[in-house]
């Protein structure tokens, strides 16, 4: 689980009171009933450039996912369970209304809350430029039914935002081999396969992480991700990127063109799409692509909707890659190493905060080869911070590490050869026996899924009730998923599987080899604390029977699970067996990356049970 804050210094509540007037203000000229800001940009990314995190710019709620609505009476954010505690702290004094939003439910609850409190004849507007396809036909058939006007053409932000961030400029850069194992001519070869298969003669991609894997190119347009903002329209024999103008340096510029990859100016995408020659036909997937494109694309043009070929493909990572995998997860749990050493030999010494953490940590990560920058904002929460799945320390609030109870630190990295993210939870002080229990139940929940064998191509949110089997016995669950696609040095969150009951068990989450997926069940108690243990898995072959291929899951984060936390008496042989296993694996295969008091802490931390 991830989340960050972009900026500690947060205004006044009723500084987002007056933004929230001065958009009421932009809708009486506008004559419009209510608008929806949804979290979301051009690429309908998960972490988002400055330009479009409007949402938060007018709320103050600085959560990855959450949608406003306002009205000229009523302003209200709506958020699942993960953000409950943080937007509740932080749209206090707003006026700003926390709608909550619970797992159960299956439609977009605020597109309920529109149809039913706008009057038939008024107009809802939203932005279709960052509205995608899926939604925007949710949205159009619910007002519409009622007899409400959807109005997708303004972008309201221009006209309240005096200081609105402009596109970003980092540079793009090549990610080459060794790392990038297969070639780009290769990728694009492969995605002009499927085209054909699917008689498209033009495929196109707006996702930031399926551009930077077709291409084999990366930037630093977004925080944590390494991707850069642009489009790309895809022939059977040519390819053009558009992106920000002097993003691409000359060089790599001739290097794509030797690929047959123009580049053009990131705002001539849409009249890319409006050029296209009648009679064409388009491949699209419309769960990737906005409504405000897709409404360039002429009438004449065949749309074939499917979902990305590279969204598949670079799922499944390469026997090269998953090697590259391999080797970065023992350079990550050695840094992890000589931070917990450094952690347990201060701890009482020196003053140690929640924010210290974060810093020594990520000083720990840098010393490592091949380290870019992290993959998320790291979450330490100690006791009730750490109840908080999404909760992140800032400079105005924060916690000491002092006295007892738990910790919980999720964190990872960036890596030219990998992207990594793990939790573990350590005991400060004296812990109580309901901690151990917690704690246990919790471990029990990782390890049932980690030692799963199941059917290739069963659907990912089908195997979500083996992690929460031995919690659910107990009487506890969790309101997250327990599992998310991880990415080859790209997005930290990737599909298109996902381990969650609250997804969709659609064709395209089906389990495939090669796959990395996070393993991540937790128990939380708001105001006491948080448990999850996180580790990183990738399918394997299991082998073949009568009833067809089976996968398993290799484990590759490689760092210790505490054994001081664990309620020895709740443990089965067979889950002792398990857990002493990975630790002999986590000493060899780390214990050549460290040295001196990391390597000895190392040793301690995994001895047998």
């Amino acid at each position: 689980m991830n989340d960050r804050i972009a900026n500690p210094g947060t205004p006044e509540p009723a500084t987002f009171a007056r933004r929230i007037e001065s958009l009421r203000g932009q809708m009486a000229r506008e004559n419009l009933a209510a608008v929806l800001i949804p979290s979301a940009d051009p690429h309908l990314s998960e972490y988002l450039p400055e330009r479009w995190q409007g949402r938060q710019w007018l709320s103050g709620f600085t959560g990855s996912v959450g949608t406003l609505v306002v009205t000229a009476d009523f302003a209200g954010v709506w958020v699942d369970s993960r953000y409950w505690t943080q937007a509740e702290a932080q749209l206090a004094g707003t006026g700003i209304v926390l709608m909550k939003m619970t797992g159960g439910q299956l439609t977009a609850p605020h597109i309920d809350w529109l149809a039913e409190n706008v009057p038939s004849g008024a107009v809802v507007a939203v932005d279709g430029s960052v509205l995608g396809v899926a939604a925007a036909r949710a949205l159009s058939d619910a007002l519409t039914a009622r007899g409400i006007v959807l109005r997708t053409d303004l972008d309201v932000l221009d006209g309240v935002w005096p200081a609105r961030p402009g596109l970003p400029d980092a540079p793009v850069y090549e990610h080459a081999a060794p790392h990038a194992s297969v070639a780009r001519a290769d990728k694009l070869a492969k995605v002009r396969e499927t085209m054909r298969a699917k008689g498209a003669q033009w495929h196109f991609v707006s996702t930031l992480d399926d551009l930077a894997w077709i291409f084999n190119l990366r930037g630093a347009d977004v925080t944590y991700n390494p991707v850069f903002v642009a489009h790309a329209l895809i022939g059977l024999d040519d390819a053009v990127v558009f992106v920000g103008d002097g993003k691409v340096p000359a060089a790599l510029a001739e290097s794509l063109a030797r690929d047959g990859v123009r580049i053009a100016p990131y705002a001539d995408a849409p009249r890319a799409l409006a050029s296209l020659a009648s009679g064409a036909t388009l491949l699209i997937d419309p769960r990737r692509i906005t409504h405000g494109l897709l409404e360039r694309v002429p009438s004449t043009v065949k749309v074939v909707e499917a979902v990305n070929p590279s969204t598949f493909a670079k799922s499944r990572k390469t026997a090269a890659e998953a090697e590259h995998i391999r080797a970065t997860m023992e350079q990550d749990g050695a840094a992890l190493a000589e931070f917990f050493a450094w952690f347990e030999e201060a701890l009482g010494r020196e003053r140690i905060t929640e924010l210290t953490i974060d810093e020594k940590l990520t000083a720990a990560r840098a010393r490592r080869p091949g380290f870019v920058t992290l993959s998320f904002g790291t979450i330490a929460g100690f006791n009730a911070n750490g109840a908080m799945p999404h909760y992140r320390a800032t400079e105005a609030s924060h916690a000491v590490i002092e006295g007892n109870g738990l910790l919980l630190i999720d964190s990872g990295g960036q890596y030219l050869s990998g992207t990594t993210d793990i939790t573990r939870v350590v005991p400060i002080g004296e812990i109580t026996a309901e901690h151990r229990r917690d704690f246990t139940i919790v471990l029990k929940g990782t390890m049932a899924l980690s030692r799963a064998r199941f059917p290739r191509g069963i659907r990912s949110p089908m195997l979500d009730s083996i992690a929460r089997a031995p919690i659910w016995e107990a009487g506890a669950d969790y309101g997250h998923g327990t599992g998310h696609g991880v990415g080859y040095f790209l997005n930290v969150h990737e599909g298109p599987q996902v381990i969650s009951h609250y997804a969709p068990a659609e064709p395209w989450t089906a389990m495939e080899e090669g796959m990395i997926t996070s393993i991540e069940p937790g128990i939380y108690r708001p105001g006491k604390w948080g448990i999850r243990i996180e580790n990183l898995v990738m399918n394997q072959a299991a082998g073949k029977t009568e009833f067809g291929d089976f996968l398993e899951f290799e484990t590759l984060t490689l760092c210790p699970i505490d054994t001081r936390c664990i309620e020895l008496s709740l443990l089965r042989e067979d889950e002792r067996a398990w857990l002493n296993a990975y630790h002999e694996t986590v000493r060899r295969r780390v214990s050549p990356h460290v040295s001196g008091k990391a390597l000895a802490w190392l040793e301690a931390r995994t001895q047998a049970i």
